[in-house]
């Protein structure tokens, strides 16, 4: 939560209510799935046809480059198709048939028939890193579309400009597709962000950011009259843990591949690796080398001079506690001539040891958003496993190994991080999610406030409720619970898949 950006005016309690019972208004509309398929696909050629503005906007507003926000425009337009699919097909529904059976055991069972339903009007607080793919035409808001649910944004300040020109891009593609402009809304402001999760026709909240923000709207949700579900990632530490074989069998590379992980975007990912569990001895050594030798090729500024702060002043709170020493980088670009303002990314040190043994080091346990890991250098792999019982919940976990380490003591180790983690990576890097139906981006608290993903498709899972209708007749029902399916709904009937 946060002010409005200057010069922009904020969202007054009256503005609020206003955009909330537009929205709420269209619902009945909304129902259609063939108009919310044609609201999706539509907005995904409107922001097509816009790259260059939207881009260039972007890009004045966060400096994250153009390259980048042209590649994140590409997937904010192909996951609007992904969700306009999902809403069109009705997989979304989840229908479920339980016909009636008298000879049931212990008791005659009715026949049973479950679909899903809309919640209401969703508020949407977008990611400051992320201000196309999660900010205002991104995964929540398409995914709340596709459920049959209406949008709310409250514009990110750090792209308050952005968020307007893709709403406006979003409404003009809801009149296209024979919808009311109402069913996206925006406002903007701290205020406006309280009274829109305040409000009694908000029916849930999506939100990406930091965790004192988050935790403080989801208190909000929590105490009004009438609870919301409150969908929120807070942060991630998303722990790296290298084996002894796999870092002497090819340590250069693990380096290379960890320094382009932690410095992409400048660090400002939410999967960014922010702590290396890596074998003490000169097989760690080699990856620590290649890692410093590839680390500095990025420098740049941060997202806005909040972020800047807190990774300034988290680094050097880090870099003071006991034991930790830090890894010199190389810099491609010298300090004293990148821009001013710039960061470099940076590498701390400590011994595994130091995170076991209590809450002296808690901070390095914490996310640090922007350019910095912290390599915890153990001794033995039950070292390791202390400090994995520390981490708090995560969005990722990732486990580098040799070829023989497929045993079962890896298979005990990948048990581990899986209940630590929503997303375990074997040999690879965490960075970079794929927007599919099998990809869950979430995590124990306080990766993630609820067991939801917010990325592929079954994140329209949140804004859905599942209601059941006992021996209901046939003209009664919903159409994708009827017998003969006129709406051709992929369904479960009896424990068989149709469609």
């Amino acid at each position: 939560m946060s002010s409005p950006a200057p010069g922009r005016t904020a969202s007054t309690p009256v503005d609020v209510d206003r955009v909330v019972r537009a929205a709420e208004a269209t619902r009945p509309v909304l129902a259609d799935r063939t108009l919310r398929a044609g609201l999706l696909r539509t907005a995904a050629e409107l922001l097509a046809a816009a790259r260059d503005e939207i881009v260039a906007t972007a890009d004045a507003e966060t400096g994250l480059g153009a390259p980048r926000l042209d590649g994140e425009l590409t997937r904010t337009h192909d996951q609007l198709l992904a969700f306009a699919d999902h809403a069109w097909t009705g997989a979304l529904l989840d229908v479920t048939i339980d016909h009636a059976d008298p000879t049931a055991r212990p008791a005659p069972r009715p026949d049973l028939r479950r679909t899903k339903v809309p919640l209401g009007v969703v508020a949407v607080f977008g990611a400051g890193n992320f201000p196309l793919a999660f900010g205002l035409p991104g995964g929540d808001t398409a995914s709340a579309l596709a459920a049959g649910c209406p949008v709310v944004v409250k514009a990110h300040p750090g792209h308050p400009a952005t968020g307007d020109l893709c709403a406006r891009l979003l409404r003009r593609a809801a009149a296209k597709a024979g919808l009311p402009e109402g069913v996206v809304g925006v406002v903007h402001g701290f205020e406006a962000g309280r009274a829109l999760v305040e409000h009694p026709l908000t029916a849930a909240v999506g939100f990406t950011g930091s965790l004192h923000g988050g935790r403080a709207l989801h208190d909000l949700a929590a105490a009004r009259p009438r609870p919301i579900p409150f969908h929120g990632e807070l942060g991630s530490l998303n722990p790296v843990f290298i084996t002894e074989a796999a870092a002497a069998a090819r340590g250069s590379e693990l380096g290379a591949g960890l320094a382009a992980s932690f410095t992409l975007g400048l660090g400002q990912l939410c999967t960014k690796p922010g702590l290396v569990l890596l074998p003490e001895g000169p097989a760690g050594d080699t990856v620590i080398a290649a890692a410093a030798a590839a680390g500095g090729a990025t420098t740049g500024r941060l997202l806005d001079e909040r972020i800047d702060s807190s990774f300034r002043s988290g680094v050097r709170t880090m870099a003071e506690l006991p034991d930790v020493t830090e890894v010199p980088v190389d810099h491609a670009v010298p300090i004293g001539a990148a821009a001013p303002g710039a960061v470099r990314p940076r590498l701390l040190a400590v011994p595994a040891a130091r995170l076991a043994a209590g809450d002296s080091h808690r901070a390095l346990l914490e996310e640090c958003f922007g350019p910095v890991a912290v390599l915890a250098r153990y001794r033995t792999p039950a070292e390791a496993a202390a400090v994995l019982a520390r981490i708090p919940g995560t969005l990722t976990a990732t486990v580098h190994l040799a070829e023989d380490e497929h045993g079962p003591e890896t298979a005990e180790l990948i048990a581990r991080l899986s209940a630590l983690a929503g997303r375990v990576v074997v040999d690879g890097w965490p960075t970079g999610v794929a927007v599919t139906a099998a990809m869950h981006h979430g995590g124990p608290y306080p990766a993630a406030t609820t067991n939801a993903t917010s990325v592929g498709t079954a994140a329209a899972e949140r804004w859905l409720r599942p209601v059941v209708y006992q021996n209901t007749p046939q003209t009664l029902l919903p159409p994708e619970l009827r017998d003969d399916n006129p709406l051709g709904v992929p369904r479960r009937v009896n424990g068989r898949t149709e469609g």
